[in-house]
């Protein structure tokens, strides 16, 4: 069975490539752009039609995504990923932080099945 990859997904294989090269820094922002795409995908999965821009029309997604599927941590998951980008991390937080981009990405990955209707 062929198995569809998203953008986050693409992302997130690559930041485990680098990760494991030791490239923390790219690692770094390849995992907030698995999270940037998680988020975009699931916006228009759950047909937000917010115009998304930048860090805070991102963040705004974020609520509401948090609130439309009722998962109070999607927030938490989002704030890790922006850490990621912001702060210089020692490899032992990228990895922590990487399963909250990954558990996010999971969310994402479980939408998108549901609207092609194979969930």
């Amino acid at each position: 069975m062929l198995s569809l990859k998203t953008s986050a997904d693409i992302y997130l294989e690559e930041a485990d490539e680098l990760l494991k090269k030791g490239d923390l820094i790219q690692a770094s922002e390849k995992l907030y752009k698995a999270a940037e795409e998680a988020i975009r995908l699931l916006s228009f999965i759950l047909k937000l039609n917010l115009e998304i821009v930048n860090t805070k029309s991102l963040t705004d997604a974020v609520f509401l995504i948090s609130e439309k599927l009722n998962d109070s941590k999607i927030p938490i998951y989002w704030a890790s990923a922006i850490s990621l980008i912001t702060v210089n991390l020692s490899k032992e937080v990228v990895k922590d932080l990487r399963n909250d981009v990954e558990e996010l990405v999971k969310i994402a990955d479980r939408e998108y099945i549901k609207v092609l209707g194979r969930g």
